[in-house]
């Protein structure tokens, strides 16, 4: 082609009609995702609320000092008599000033225990108390809420986490079943295996039976902490662990994921 002469115009590309098909799983990877977790409006209740609960509190307190440091059979008259010579209104100005802070700090902790959750047809990412963990979807065999724990099981019947937390369980469970993630209405599925633990069980080993007395100490004394870490550590020897309202430990042990028949739910 020379430069005086006109290029052909290539034909209009032609229309192709939207596909009514079922994305594909990677359509789905990057396109239907399902956050959920707290509403605006929760957060709204909480981070308005606490912070004007603990204002009123405290200037309710301060208004009462002086009557409370009055009363001769009152503890703490000490600190009464001292808020009760402040002069007004910086008393009442310093009360409602710290209670807001006070409710403010009680807010960013309760902040840290909802449990929020990016769900996709692949894999869930579950977040509390700053910490994420990320499940795949091939590896999950049930998902449920046991009081206030959101658990997801895997094949083998192991707690693959165990998070606990606020959540609205209607609203997880939705946006679980939404990608085909398998949620129990009624709970935990091998809820009928565990037995209550006491010293000397055959059918644990001496190391899970020496395990189990380290966390019934550490529960006894509210070490959180270390009755998680020992928890993971039972969990290695293949041990699933659930404590009641009164801390004792119940258990069950994991099953080959062959021999595994997962109810549906």
């Amino acid at each position: 082609m020379t430069y005086d002469e006109t290029p052909e115009t290539a034909p209009p590309a032609p229309k192709v009609p939207l596909s009514k098909e079922p994305l594909t799983a990677h359509e789905l990877t990057a396109h239907d995702r399902t956050t959920v977790g707290p509403t605006t409006g929760e957060r709204a209740v909480l981070w308005a609320g606490f912070p004007v609960l603990g204002a009123v509190a405290l200037w309710l307190v301060s208004g009462a000092a002086g009557w409370v440091a009055s009363l001769p059979w009152a503890p703490m008259q000490g600190p009464f008599k001292l808020i009760a010579s402040a002069p007004e209104p910086l008393l009442s100005i310093a009360s409602v000033a710290v209670g807001t802070l006070l409710g403010l700090a009680v807010a960013f902790f309760a902040e840290r225990e909802y449990v929020t959750a990016d769900i996709g047809p692949d894999r869930a990412a579950l977040t509390v108390d700053g910490v994420t963990r990320t499940v795949p979807r091939a590896a999950t065999a049930a998902v449920f809420r046991d009081g206030k724990n959101l658990v997801l099981l895997g094949h083998d019947t192991a707690e693959l986490v165990r998070l606990r937390g606020d959540f609205d369980a209607g609203r997880f469970a939705a946006a679980f079943e939404r990608h085909g993630y398998p949620w129990h209405p009624d709970g935990d599925p091998y809820a009928a295996d565990f037995r209550r633990w006491v010293a000397a069980q055959p059918d644990l080993s001496g190391a899970a039976h020496a395990l189990f007395k380290a966390r019934a100490h550490a529960l006894k004394k509210g070490e959180k902490k270390d009755a998680e870490q020992l928890r993971e550590e039972l969990a290695r020897l293949g041990v699933v662990v659930r404590d009641d309202k009164d801390k004792a430990q119940h258990w069950r042990l994991v099953r080959p994921a062959q021999d595994t028949d997962t109810p549906t739910g």
